[in-house]
């Protein structure tokens, strides 16, 4: 299938033109049950490209990055990777898609009861004829790539939070994919381990040309290591900005866009009872200037002289 065929399709959001894309979603629309998540969302990843997903809790993030990686099926629509797509591979079809890509999940998601090499090491056993010897070989020169070629014979207990991420990169690209996603990958970080996590990612995609697919919140990780960003909106079930993180930042007028950037806080609608939510101020006359609204549990009892 062309990029023109991939562009027709009916309804759907097509994002701005990206050079050599390598990912293409085209109508994606994801739902849980009866419960629309994502609808008709179109958007494509250039090669070598760091793209970022963003967005508030419960807008989709995460859903998407599932559908992307073929571990949900959608509802409609295609996700296209290195010209393939996921949605309706079968066979040996998607199991060469999917040696195409590496994932690290959001907690790591290393092997326990195995050494940092051995997890690294896995998906070579699992999935290629190589030696013993060449696995330890290819699993060090990965472990090296993220600045753990001393910790191999380590069990993943002993590491760190951001080394325990580094190792799941490192095991993501033991296949050399082209494509890497990342679950969150500073989530639960100190600012410093962060840091030293986002130089990582821009060396690989800078050095070796990996295409990588993040989800984050995290927005100092966000505006160090992206390229381009899309928002997602809940209420949108879908795309509400995309592009360079720094300029949306500086210059996006929309609301929505604002109030990730700002960290500003959603404040909740008033009931249609009158009452003022717990914690919200009322504003002067309303109960007295400055007073904060009580809920209806009952006061309680006066100090006794």
């Amino acid at each position: 299938m062309d990029s023109s065929e991939l562009n027709a399709t009916p309804g759907a959001t097509t994002s701005p033109q990206v050079r050599d894309p390598i990912i293409r979603v085209r109508g994606l629309t994801c739902a849980y049950g009866r419960r629309t998540v994502l609808r008709d969302v179109s958007f494509d990843v250039g090669r070598g490209e760091v793209f970022v997903v963003i967005g508030g809790s419960g807008c989709g993030k995460s859903t998407l990055l599932k559908h992307m990686i073929g571990l949900l099926a959608p509802v409609s629509g295609s996700v296209h990777l290195s010209g393939r797509d996921i949605v309706t591979a079968e066979g040996d079809e998607r199991l060469g898609i999917l040696k195409g890509i590496g994932v690290m999940y959001q907690m790591g998601a290393l092997f326990g009861s195995m050494t940092v090499q051995q997890n690294v090491g896995l998906p070579l056993e699992e999935y290629t004829d190589l030696p013993e010897e060449a696995i330890e070989v290819i699993s060090r020169v990965k472990l090296s790539m993220v600045g753990l070629e001393k910790f191999g014979q380590v069990m993943p207990s002993e590491l760190s939070g951001g080394m325990v991420k580094r190792a799941a990169i490192a095991r993501a690209m033991a296949l050399d994919p082209a494509i890497l996603f990342l679950d969150e990958p500073s989530a639960g970080l100190d600012p410093v381990t962060s840091a030293e996590l986002d130089r990582v990612v821009r060396s690989l995609a800078e050095n070796l040309g990996i295409t990588f697919v993040i989800v984050s919140h995290e927005l100092p990780s966000i505006l160090s290591i992206a390229d381009r960003v899309i928002l997602l909106d809940a209420h949108a079930k879908g795309i509400v900005a995309e592009g360079d993180p720094r300029e949306l930042h500086a210059s996006s007028t929309d609301p929505r866009v604002r109030r990730f950037f700002d960290r500003e806080a959603r404040v909740p609608d008033p009931p249609s009872n009158g009452q003022v939510p717990f914690g919200v101020q009322q504003p002067p006359g309303a109960g007295g200037a400055g007073e904060t609204a009580q809920t209806s549990e009952p006061k309680a009892a006066e100090a006794r002289p």
